[in-house]
């Protein structure tokens, strides 16, 4: 069973990185899509993985209340540092939830979606987990992002 603290570790190096992309690409290059069908900016992508954290520790498993609008969430755009900074504290507050969570007990707040695969209904840990596969996916997304739009930039 993984510790509280290895989760913490590998939910860290996910974010940092997340964030070193975005704030390696600037506010022009990071506020901007690349041409591709259905992608995403990489701020939105990081601010849409701060949402879903908060949404996933937040109210699924330590049942804070969250506002979330999650479709907005992929149109937010601006300036990179406000975006950095928040993702420093949405961390800390994901390692506050994390340590203080009862992984065997029921979600807080009711599950949004169906998990094809599981045989059991999902716990806290369960959406702790969900919550890491999100970001590792969303990670991927921003390094090919991140590929592109340099790309297209040294080649204008």
């Amino acid at each position: 069973m993984i510790t509280p603290h290895q989760y913490v570790y590998f939910v860290s190096k996910t974010l940092n990185a997340m964030t070193a992309i975005v704030a390696g690409l600037g506010d022009d290059l990071a506020n901007q899509k690349p041409d591709l069908p259905g992608a995403n900016t990489p701020y939105a992508l990081l601010n849409h993985s701060l949402g879903a954290i908060d949404f996933w520790a937040g109210q699924i498993v330590s049942g804070r209340p969250v506002q979330r609008d999650r479709d907005a969430e992929f149109l937010a755009s601006g300036p990179v540092q406000p975006l950095i900074d928040r993702a420093g504290t949405t961390l800390a507050r994901l390692t506050a939830d994390a340590q203080a969570a009862d992984v065997r007990a029921e979600p807080q707040a009711p599950v949004p979606l169906a998990f094809p695969g599981l045989d059991e209904p999902l716990d806290r840990g369960g959406a702790l987990f969900h919550l890491y596969t999100d970001l590792v996916q969303h990670l991927g997304q921003l390094e090919l992002t991140r590929d592109v739009l340099n790309e297209t930039a040294r080649l204008h």
